[in-house]
């Protein structure tokens, strides 16, 4: 750490500091134009959400089919261990080698950025749903195969609907590590909230890179709050007034757990 960083340290830590935060929220020209802080924030929404939303495309068909007909376990087991080991923003500078910093395109709708946060909330999302539809009880898979259910009534009937808070559980948390880790599009050029940050580095202004971090901890939260009422909301109902509660999947090590 150079003396510069050592200032900058101690400046953070002084009690004007955080007044100085204050200012900058109270600062009309930073929640104004598209440089401003809702614009920021619509940015950050639209590519987290974009994001999510491909991942779950992709993964809760395979998910669904895994668990269904437990065949290629080892396949979503590799999937999931390989998308946790690679850091995201080497996979962020991995997809703009391959596809450039495509400017040519809205600040929150960058391919490379977009590619990067897919493939990092497929992983959650893939194990979830697999764990989920997997867990159903056999016994009452058989049952209803037996009344003359078809695979598919089967699985929309019966998996689904129980399996629906293990699969709402891993949304959420691949929502929640999307919203955090798209702060580092704004590194490539990308849109959110990410921009303060880096802005703030590029001028030294450490009361907008407080207040960037900030803003990012509090969507985070927001959407971890959010999700978990509506992962609540999907839980079946065991008896008048409670929901069945669903634990949280533990990590699989491999095509035996």
């Amino acid at each position: 750490m150079g003396p510069e960083d050592s200032e900058r340290h101690r400046d953070m830590s002084e009690p004007g500091f955080f007044s100085e935060v204050v200012e900058w929220f109270a600062d009309p020209l930073h929640w104004e134009g598209s440089f401003g802080v809702p614009s920021r924030l619509v940015e950050h929404l639209i590519m987290s959400g974009v994001s999510v939303l491909a991942a779950s495309i992709l993964a809760l068909p395979v998910g669904m089919y895994i668990g269904h007909s437990r065949r290629l376990e080892t396949l979503v087991v590799s999937v999931a261990n390989l998308g946790r080991a690679i850091p995201s923003f080497g996979l962020i500078f991995l997809a703009v080698l391959v596809m450039g910093l495509g400017l040519d395109f809205p600040a929150s709708l960058r391919p490379a950025a977009l590619f990067a946060l897919t493939l990092l909330a497929i992983p959650p999302i893939l194990t979830n749903t697999y764990v989920g539809i997997q867990g159903v009880d056999p016994d009452t898979l058989e049952a209803a195969r037996g009344m003359g259910l078809t695979e598919g009534q089967v699985l929309r009937g019966l998996e689904l609907p129980l399996a629906a808070p293990l699969i709402m559980g891993g949304i959420r948390t691949a929502a929640v590590q999307v919203v955090a880790t798209a702060t580092l599009a704004a590194v490539i050029g990308g849109g959110g909230l990410g921009r303060f940050i880096l802005d703030g580095f590029a001028t030294g202004d450490d009361a907008q890179i407080f207040a960037g971090a900030l803003l990012v901890a509090l969507l985070a939260v927001l959407t971890e709050v959010s999700l978990g009422l509506l992962q609540r909301a999907v839980s079946p109902r065991t008896s008048p007034g409670r929901r069945r509660e669903v634990p949280e999947p533990t990590p699989v090590a491999g095509p035996a757990a």
